[in-house]
């Protein structure tokens, strides 16, 4: 796909939860070419260790703490190695792909905190990151049309649009290289750091920057009117509850963080040299 787009495609088996083998790669790239411009990090998002959707009582976790290695542990490593280089440099751009443009995400407590986090770890990063001029975002997609998707509706990428028959929503999904060509335009971008430490979508990325899905189309989950009818009223209220709560929660920590950020002393001027 890389290849018949034209670009280069230089595929490397590594398990970005085991650290030497994340240091070896980057080492490798450095080597080869010198320079880092962008790391656009997904591992483990569809991964079947997180779960499906269930109250938090319910879940299993027998099998979290592998979940969490392999899903956000690996982030942490590969941007640490990553952010090395680019620190050097003075450049480059880190995306953490997520889920959701709001906290709630992910449909059980592992899941849920892998995809919060991921959030987290662009928002913090970019503190520190942002005086080197290296830029970190996250990043979520729409309805994502992914394997695992088509596989769900039992469908292929030829025939998607049969799946809406079973799930209206459906008709506003996109194709992973929807997100990918955010990245793209973020990359493209000379003042991306201006959205550093931010949580971005595809769809919003796509209104400012016009590109388009490979089909042409520009699905816009953000100004889509979902169809809730397949909902049940319990998970309903769930969202009702979420949102009602999530909203006071940011809203009070709005304002500790100002106070809090009122009381840093401000930068010092650099006396100048006698």
């Amino acid at each position: 796909m890389i290849a018949a787009a034209g670009g280069t495609a230089i595929p490397v088996r590594v398990d970005h939860s085991v650290e030497s083998e994340v240091e070896a790669l980057f080492a490798r790239v450095d080597r080869e070419h010198g320079r880092l411009d962008v790391v656009a990090d997904s591992v483990g998002g569809e991964n079947p260790l997180l779960g499906g959707y269930g109250w938090f009582w319910t879940t299993d976790v027998t099998k979290g703490a592998a979940a969490f290695e392999q899903s956000l542990l690996s982030h942490i490593i590969t941007a640490k190695h990553a952010a090395t280089l680019m620190t050097r440099d003075k450049r480059g751009l880190i995306v953490e792909v997520t889920e959701s443009d709001v906290l709630g995400s992910g449909g059980n407590p592992v899941a849920q905190v892998v995809k919060l986090a991921l959030k987290g770890l662009a928002m913090n990063m970019a503190a520190e990151l942002r005086p080197h001029g290296v830029t970190a975002v996250s990043l979520t997609p729409g309805f994502l049309r992914s394997e695992r998707m088509l596989e769900h509706f039992k469908v292929t990428e030829a025939n998607w649009r049969e799946g809406i028959k079973e799930d209206s929503n459906f008709e506003v999904s996109e194709t992973p290289l929807y997100v990918g060509r955010a990245v793209a335009a973020l990359a493209a971008d000379p003042k991306v750091i201006a959205k550093t430490g931010q949580l971005l979508s595809s769809w919003e990325l796509a209104r400012e920057y016009k590109f388009t899905d490979v089909d042409g189309r520009r699905p816009d989950w953000g100004r889509h009117d979902i169809d809730w009818s397949e909902f049940p009223e319990a998970y309903l209220e769930y969202f009702r509850a979420g949102a009602d709560i999530q909203t006071k929660w940011l809203s009070a920590l709005s304002k500790r963080t100002k106070a809090f950020f009122a009381k840093v002393p401000p930068r010092r001027r650099r006396q100048k040299e006698k």
